[in-house]
């Protein structure tokens, strides 16, 4: 049996990772899990949730996101999976998916500008966005503490694609999904 790929969609925040994960799952016909999502989905039962450094949902959503991974290409189960993937946090639960995935990782960059237009517009538009410090972050950003390059990308041996997120995306689908199906 052929091992499963494994898509991982990193970047920085608002840097359309969730966008091209959803466009990408639902054109390879594949899971796409979201690590946010579960998120999101736990601050739906705490009802005293503030988003901070120390948000103690982390590490659960941390640990779930990568169990469930783990279950599906355990499984057979080709899946996107999308989160920021900074190497220091990420690596460790990525680097043993090496020897059960054929691992595929997309890096999805914007100019900080248009980083700052997308984190305003949905702080205040998008009502599932509790589990995030959306608020802190504009806070961040204003006061120039905020440096979307100091995200280091993730450390590990594996093919990467820069997709430009600006306008739509650079490259293409096409090129996308070739580097997504290219033998290694």
């Amino acid at each position: 049996m052929v091992k499963p790929t494994l898509v991982v969609v990193s970047g920085p925040p608002a840097t359309g990772k969730s966008t091209l994960a959803r466009v990408l799952g639902a054109e390879m016909g594949c899971p796409t899990i979201i690590r946010d999502e579960i998120k999101q989905g736990m601050v739906m039962n705490v009802s005293d949730h503030r988003p901070d450094g120390d948000d103690p949902l982390n590490l659960p959503a941390w640990t779930t996101f990568f169990d469930t991974i783990t279950v599906l290409l355990r499984g057979g189960v080709t899946l996107v999976a999308e989160a920021a993937f900074q190497d220091r946090l990420w690596r460790p639960g990525l680097e043993p998916l090496t020897a059960m995935a054929d691992i595929r990782v997309l890096r999805c960059v914007t100019p900080a500008s248009t980083i700052v237009d997308r984190i305003t517009e949905r702080a205040c538009t998008d009502r599932h966005r509790a589990a995030h410090g959306d608020a802190a972050l504009l806070a961040d950003i204003q006061a120039g503490a905020y440096d979307p390059d100091r995200l280091v990308p993730i450390s590990l041996d594996l093919p990467t694609l820069i997709v430009d997120t600006s306008d739509g995306y650079s490259p293409g689908a096409n090129e996308i999904n070739e580097f997504l199906v290219r033998p290694r």
